[in-house]
């Protein structure tokens, strides 16, 4: 089934520029809703491999290092997001010449950020699990984990590069395949290296490597044969950097990036608060994260459907459709935020079963989710004018946005509200505050800027 894909020589590409925005952005953003939600499984299935078959000290591990994988992990994201819009961009505006420059400098810029991050997480693995206070009954697991992932990081890398210039021509179906692919070889190497060759955190840390070359390798492959993407074409001949473009997409990608990594360094002062209760209540919200990234994963689908859509009419000079794209997109992420969040805090036990037999960490992992199950549709104003901005060419005002309502409003209820109190509650209560303030100033900055156009 997945290799006939490479085969097909039915078109892929779609204009977004025209026809209904409710059906094509809910078309468009399904398949990364799924696309999204397997590579979440990804980590997932490394937690429930490890917390069932390897005991409770190595889901404590692995979970212990959730948040600095989403700094690394994160600035990729940012990395395709920026690749997105630039390449829907020139898609828009039917240039040739520029859609070549952005695709094959895009490319190198992506690999010599993936191949810096392996280096530096390889390296700063255990200084930096130290300084957020890892338990030290879990710190070499966490180490081991770690390094091994890191080793991932240029497959990542080239995994977000391909699957941002599919979806930015409109093909948002083949990437989901092959995750889908990977996503099976992932689970089945994880029991494999945990159960039989009990290799515990490093086992599932392998697995995941593995699965992630896997995936960075079958979304090259349409690229490079460029059958059914209109002028979307992917060339090893092609390849240099062109300064403009360069520039353009590390103007759009860092700060995208550099977004998901304050959000990441701001929860990683929120892991050093989860570390000062005991063992068991690190496990149950390392446990319970993971119900959380299920649902930000699935409203992600949406939030990269508004800035590919945005892009793509931007550069046709649809002013219109710029602010329908928006708030369409922000109608389906709330509601999918709304439903999920609901489903989850019903099933919440069921799920994090999955994780752990342990009832005290089940009921650790419910006092998270009891405050995180109404946060999350609210975040979808936030994140949502974020990549709306984003697909205007604008990342440098909301990242300071970003700086200011996220990380440092953080930091701040860290040291004051959640000092002052001191429960799990008081803790998590910071994420719906800091959504709402900084939602309203994105918002505000998107319309000026919408205005301006």
């Amino acid at each position: 089934m997945y290799f006939s894909m490479f085969h097909h020589n039915s078109s892929y590409e779609r204009n977004l520029t025209e026809g209904s925005l409710f059906k094509g952005i809910f078309l468009y953003g399904l398949p990364l809703i799924f696309s999204n939600l397997l590579q979440v499984l990804f980590n997932i299935s490394d937690v429930a491999v490890v917390g069932r078959f390897a005991g409770s000290q190595a889901l404590g591990s692995v979970g212990s290092t959730t948040q600095l994988l989403f700094l690394f992990t994160g600035l990729l994201m940012g990395l395709g997001g920026g690749v997105n819009v630039i390449v829907a961009y020139y898609i828009g505006a039917k240039s040739k010449k520029d859609l070549d420059d952005a695709i094959h400098s895009s490319f190198i810029v992506s690999m010599i950020i993936g191949f810096i991050l392996l280096l530096f997480g390889f390296a700063l693995a255990k200084p930096v699990l130290t300084l957020i206070k890892t338990k030290p009954e879990l710190l070499d697991g966490a180490v081991i984990y770690f390094k091994i992932y890191m080793l991932g990081m240029p497959g990542v890398a080239l995994f977000n590069f391909g699957n941002a210039v599919l979806s930015a021509a409109g093909d948002t179906k083949r990437p989901l395949y092959y995750l889908s692919f990977a996503g099976i070889i992932n689970i089945i190497l994880n029991l494999f290296f945990v159960i039989v060759c009990r290799l515990s955190c490093a086992g599932v840390a392998i697995a995941s490597i593995i699965s992630q070359y896997v995936s960075a390798v079958l979304v090259m492959i349409p690229l490079i044969r460029g059958r059914g993407l209109g002028d979307v074409k992917f060339s090893f001949s092609k390849l240099r950097l062109n300064r403009e473009k360069t520039i353009r997409i590390l103007k759009i990608g860092i700060p995208a990036g550099m977004q998901n990594a304050i959000f990441a360094v701001a929860n990683t002062f929120i892991q050093v608060g989860i570390n000062s209760f005991d063992a068991v209540m690190v496990a149950g919200t390392a446990a319970g994260a993971n119900l959380d990234n299920i649902i930000y994963s699935a409203m992600n689908g949406f939030y990269v459907a508004c800035a590919t859509f945005i892009g793509q009419n931007y550069g046709a000079g649809n002013k219109k459709r710029i602010l329908h794209s928006m708030i369409i997109s922000n109608l389906f992420a709330f509601s999918l935020g709304a439903f999920l969040s609901i489903t989850m805090y019903i099933f919440g036990p069921q799920c994090l079963s999955l994780f752990t037999s342990d009832p005290e960490v089940i009921h650790a992992g419910m006092l998270r989710f009891s405050i995180m199950f109404f946060s999350y549709p609210v975040a979808s104003f936030m994140d949502n004018t974020i990549a709306a901005n984003r697909g205007l060419g604008k990342t440098s005002v909301p990242t300071i946005i970003v700086l200011l309502g996220s990380c440092l409003f953080r930091i701040l209820w860290i040291y004051t509200i959640f000092k002052w109190i001191g429960t799990i509650q008081s803790l998590f209560l910071l994420y719906i505050f800091s959504w709402a303030i900084t939602a309203l100033a994105e918002m505000i900055y998107f319309i000026k800027t919408y205005r301006k156009i």
